[in-house]
């Protein structure tokens, strides 16, 4: 027992002597900014195991950043509740009757707690009385830094707020039906900084609101809320909102001082709190809180949350700057949690814990020092109001300024098959020239995610999947596009003034701008979709109140950011509704040979663009399909390989190789395309449709191997002959019946494309045909095992021989006495020679 004692000290002892390094480096950071005002922090939990991670985490980060004045965990817990709860020491902490169940409706919305909490401490805490200014977080965040409401520029009557920009119902009727004052509602949540005074006149209000949104059922829907699911669950945030109108609250909105890990911060920015409310990564590892909902882990000795990459193969992962300072953040985010949940184990008695590399880490010296306190840049402080101004008088009357920033997106799921197509865009993009940066928007399911392996394929924002409609049960898996645009620009950080959307399976041959291709405010640009043909039909008329404004376009989208967070939700809608719309599904209608639906999302962005007077600026020379046949002098900037494409007896349909994994497998690769030495130069059009299958076709297996490169797959010449002549060998197989009958969206898009091209041109063969799905043909390595099980037989003939030798060779030292002693030696050593290269053998066979 006693040396168990010594032992449990050595940890606090050495843990107090990290935490004593950020200690002294924190006071001297914050020498000379004592407080002026009296200020308290707060936030709202429930007696869960969930809350109680999260309130660790918060805890730690909150001692750790140095975070002035006192801080109090508003706990709501029924009676039955408390009488197993085991975490009443986490936290300084002021009891809450729940309110989780509403006493008068009988609503089960756990969130309202928080203005309720908030509400019964300003009304029974003696801390309360004692306060000039309030801090108010979520329980899912870790504070990096001080945060001083005064000092973030605050003040009696504009507190300062986190933007949450998918609060539109402050643009629109529900403001109108909540709030006397909609011209004062901001959208703003997570973080709150404000002077008690204002609390106090807004915490009563902010719960009524709260508590009538939730009963305004009739306007949960997405068009008014926001909430792609429709389901009230944001109610307590437009509550807050409409409060802070009602009473003439208008905030100081900050965009910079709060960041979700896995985003990227802006240059020059320095966050000071970490909002973990989405799933992160770095390369293969992730993180999701909702993953640990049941979890306790808070009260599982030595056990902690899986350790994620060190910093120093994080350096290896990403070369520009400021997407490895985001990656750095992630890591920060998950170590603090870990580190605050090791400490709380050594205060919960347990016994230490056996040392781990990962352990010696987190008391490390560099750790320390990565996470130490930060303080706010001047850029932190700066409010939205400011940067849009700032951004207005840069680009008016003043040519010689820089080109606007652009962002480029493209929507995926959690597959193999998006896998590869993301594969090949993110490494053309990267070849193309194309300025800013680019982002995965990756829609999927939480059980899909867990099991996901391409997390370090693309910068991502992770997306809750609408594949299977949430409201309607509908399985319509386009709709992710939309829906994941209108969630990025929601949650993301975006700093862009132009963005670019394009789709997976696409590969960039040079930069798409707005100046090139003259988009600009109300003036996107995109590319020609002409089997659109409900924008000249009655469907126009039925889903937009302008028809004459819609334009038959898609593929590439060039918009700014500006008309696209106006347009986003109403693409969103516009594509549930034509969904819905089943009794026009008919080709006559739609020009869908199928009528199944499946380009709705398509109509849903050309009514919701048409719904807004979007007209666009139609573009021939951005877009080609691999296949047909280019325009002369045409620099096209994208292959859309939607259809299948063929050279010679060569062929490639994407629908082919939906279950193939070829990121995850070595040296994996498409048949290669002919040799374009090998081409027919006697009719150019033809040369060059060819030529342009070629380098898509190529472009794809460049990409691959640059990835299986960067996995540090084993040296291709280094495998065995068979399993080489296997990988290459493989190939499509006839289409069955079976497997003609699974038609995807974009394979339902294709047969339409091509009617289209033929029809504006008859005059130009085009070798792209209708998607077929080919069933898969069958991974053999016979020969491989056969090659093997040879191997194996001849060392075993060659062991067996060797040791035959060496017996017969004992029987004769008997006769031949002490002369032949160096004989045996150097017979001794030849068996371990040949045995060693027997051993060599065999581990290059193994290789």
């Amino acid at each position: 027992m006693g040396v168990e004692r010594i032992s449990l000290l050595g940890v606090v002892v050495l843990v107090a002597v990290v935490m004593g390094g950020v200690w002294v480096q924190a006071k001297e950071a914050a020498a000379g900014r004592e407080a002026p005002w009296r200020m308290h922090t707060l936030f709202s939990v429930e007696c869960q195991n969930y809350f109680d991670w999260q309130t660790v985490g918060l805890m730690h980060s909150y001692r750790k950043s140095q975070q002035p004045g006192p801080i109090t965990r508003l706990l709501s817990c029924t009676e039955q509740e408390k009488k197993t709860y085991r975490g009443m020491e986490l936290a300084p902490t002021f009891e809450v009757p729940s309110m989780s169940r509403h006493p008068r409706t009988d609503d089960w919305y756990p969130a309202i707690n928080k203005p309720a909490g908030v509400v019964h401490w300003l009304k029974h805490s003696k801390e309360a009385q004692n306060v000039d200014w309030v801090v108010i977080l979520d329980a899912d965040m870790i504070i990096r830094g001080p945060i001083i409401p005064w000092e973030l520029g605050a003040e009696k009557g504009r507190p300062v707020a986190a933007y949450y920009g998918y609060l539109i119902g402050c643009d629109n009727d529900l403001a109108k039906l909540h709030t006397k004052h909609p011209e004062l509602c901001d959208k703003v949540g997570g973080l709150l900084a404000m002077h008690i005074d204002d609390l106090r006149a807004l915490a009563p209000v902010w719960l009524s609101k709260t508590e009538e949104q939730r009963e305004d059922k009739a306007h949960w829907g997405t068009n008014y809320t926001g909430d792609i699911y429709g389901t009230g669950w944001i109610s307590e945030m437009h509550g807050y909102s409409f409060g802070a109108a009602e009473v003439g609250l208008r905030h100081k909105i900050n965009d910079n001082l709060m960041i979700y890990p896995g985003y990227t911060p802006r240059e020059g920015i320095e966050p000071i709190l970490m909002h973990y409310g989405l799933p992160f990564s770095v390369g293969n590892w992730s993180f999701s809180k909702l993953e640990h909902h049941e979890d306790d882990i808070v009260y599982d000795c030595g056990r902690l949350f899986p350790e994620p990459p060190y910093p120093r193969e994080v350096k290896g992962m990403e070369t520009d700057p400021n997407q490895r300072r985001a990656l750095f953040l992630n890591l920060e985010c998950i170590n603090t949690l870990n580190e605050g949940l090791l400490l709380q184990h050594t205060a919960n008695g347990c016994p230490k814990p056996k040392w781990s590399k990962y352990l010696s880490f987190l008391k490390s010296k560099t750790f320390a020092e990565l996470s130490q306190p930060r303080l706010v840049t001047p850029k932190s402080v700066q409010m939205m109001e400011v940067e849009h101004m700032q951004t207005q008088e840069k680009h008016v009357g003043n040519p010689g300024n820089p080109y606007p920033k652009i962002h480029t997106i493209f929507s995926t799921e959690c597959s193999p098959y998006f896998d590869w197509q993301t594969v090949g865009l993110v490494h053309s993009f990267h070849l193309s020239g194309q300025p800013g940066n680019i982002t995965r928007l990756l829609s999927c399911k939480e059980e899909d995610l867990k099991q996901y392996k391409g997390h370090d394929l693309a910068t991502t924002h992770y997306v809750p999947s609408m594949s299977r409609h949430p409201l309607t049960g509908d399985w319509y898996p386009a709709i992710n596009k939309p829906a994941a645009v209108l969630h990025w620009l929601n949650h993301a950080k975006i700093d862009a003034e132009y963005i670019v959307i394009l789709d997976a399976d696409m590969i960039m041959r040079g930069p798409i701008t707005p100046w090139e291709f003259n988009a600009s405010l109300g003036r996107p640009v995109s590319t020609p979709y002409d089997y659109l043909i409900g924008c000249d039909n009655e469907l126009a008329k039925m889903h937009t109140r302008h028809p004459d404004a819609c334009n038959k376009v898609g593929g590439v989208i060039i918009m700014h950011i500006n008309d696209l967070r106006r347009f986003a939700l109403l693409w969103l809608h516009k594509t549930e509704e034509v969904r819905a719309d089943t009794a026009h599904w008919s080709r006559n209608i739609t020009g869908d040979v199928y009528e199944a639906g499946w380009i709705s999302e398509m109509y849903g962005y050309s009514f919701g663009a048409a719904e807004l007077n979007l007209r666009h600026i139609i573009s021939n020379e951005i877009l080609i399909y691999p296949g047909y046949v280019p325009a002369p002098g045409v620099k096209y900037r994208v292959f859309h390989y939607g259809l299948e494409f063929r050279v010679g007896n060569w062929s490639f349909d994407k629908a082919n190789w939906r279950n193939f994994d070829f990121v995850n497998k070595c040296w994996a690769k498409f048949p290669d395309p002919p040799d374009p030495s090998t081409l027919d130069h006697t009719e150019e059009n033809a040369l060059q449709r060819d030529l342009f299958s070629i380098e898509c076709g190529n472009t794809l297996n460049e990409a691959l191997r640059l990835h299986h490169e960067k996995k540090k797959c084993p040296d291709p010449t280094s495998i065995s002959s068979p399993i080489r002549e296997n990988l290459d060998s493989i190939s499509l197989s006839p289409p069955n019946q079976e497997t003609a009958r699974e038609v995807t969206t974009s394979r339902k898009f294709g047969k339409i494309e091509e009617i289209s091209a033929s029809r504006h041109s008859p005059d130009l063969k085009n070798e792209s045909r209708e998607s077929s799905l080919p069933a898969m043909a069958n991974e053999t390595f016979t020969a491989m095992r056969f090659w093997i099980i040879g191997l194996w037989a001849f060392s075993i003939f060659v062991f067996a021989t060797v040791i035959s030798v060496m017996l017969s060779g004992r029987k004769g030292q008997r006769k031949r006495g002490k002369s032949f002693k160096t004989k045996r030696r150097a017979s001794h050593s030849g068996f371990r020679d040949l045995n060693g290269n027997d051993s060599h053998l065999r581990s290059a066979e193994i290789a």
